[in-house]
């Protein structure tokens, strides 16, 4: 019979876990900024942090190290990986293709023109940082810790809401843009659930951010010149979600609901997990 979880413990270790990223962010924060610029920077610190933040607490905790949170690579991970980036990536061309297919949106050139060469490599390897940095933070180990514990959706939903407040400070954030965020934390949350990688989700959170500056729009609210124009749109702000981006628009809140029916249909492959699967007694 598996032992009776310890509540002191569990929350000893949701401590631990919260004040080490805070920490190692701290440290890490000002050094980043001063090297590569905000956007470089709080990329670099939240990837930096999340890592020895999930690879301290599994050593301290069970002995494991960091790919037992979910970053195990093999065959699987990849063909998760390829599954997350086509769902996130075509989900972000159904919101933004079908306002252009009824020209209600247009590209318009911006004066300051495109971004250079090596933005073009540089930008997807930033945005890949930035979904991973965030998804090891939120679906690594305190996540998994609270998963094995109270249970999937009581786990997968605070969590998803503490996501959407922490996104509260993006520029031009407002009610609807934290509704899509908590809809997607929620999302990446059954990600995990569905593939007990973390692959899944990383290939969701990037598909979807590395497709919008391709159109010209904000992400989160923080805008990503790459191609040269930006989309204009003809409908208003509950559509085009403002100057924050698609996140906060009606058409995302839509797209989530398909989003939630490709992952429970797609065939996602299911790893073993040391946090969530331990062996067998005697094994």
């Amino acid at each position: 019979m598996p032992a009776k979880p310890d509540p002191v413990r569990i929350a000893l270790q949701i401590l631990v876990y919260v004040v080490l990223y805070l920490a190692a962010a701290w440290v890490c924060g000002p050094l980043a900024n001063w090297l590569g610029g905000y956007l470089v920077g709080i990329t670099t610190t939240g990837l930096v942090a999340a890592s020895l933040t999930n690879g301290l607490s599994l050593r301290i905790f069970e002995g494991l190290r960091l790919p037992d949170a979910g970053l195990a690579w093999n065959r699987t991970s990849m063909w998760n990986l390829g599954l997350g980036a086509a769902g996130g990536a075509g989900s972000a061309m159904v919101v933004l293709c079908g306002p252009l297919a009824l020209r209600a949106a247009h590209f318009v050139p911006v004066p300051e023109g495109g971004a250079s060469v090596n933005a073009y490599w540089f930008l997807p390897l930033l945005l890949l940082a930035g979904a991973a940095g965030e998804e090891l933070l939120f679906r690594g180990y305190g996540f998994q810790v609270l998963l094995r514990t109270l249970g999937a959706w009581a786990t997968i939903v605070p969590v998803g809401l503490v996501f959407a407040a922490l996104h509260a400070g993006n520029p031009n954030a407002n009610w609807l843009a934290l509704a899509n965020t908590a809809g997607f934390g929620i999302l990446f949350g059954y990600a995990f659930l569905r593939s007990h990688d973390l692959w899944l989700p990383i290939g969701l959170h990037f598909g979807w951010n590395v497709t919008l500056p391709l159109f010209g729009v904000n992400v989160s609210g923080i805008t990503m010149r790459l191609t040269g124009y930006s989309l204009e749109w003809s409908a208003g702000k509950l559509w085009s979600g403002g100057d924050y981006g698609p996140e906060a628009s009606l058409l995302t809140a839509g797209v989530l609901g398909l989003l939630f029916m490709y992952l429970y249909r797609a065939p996602i492959r299911r790893q073993s997990s040391r946090l969530l699967d331990p062996p067998a007694e005697g094994v």
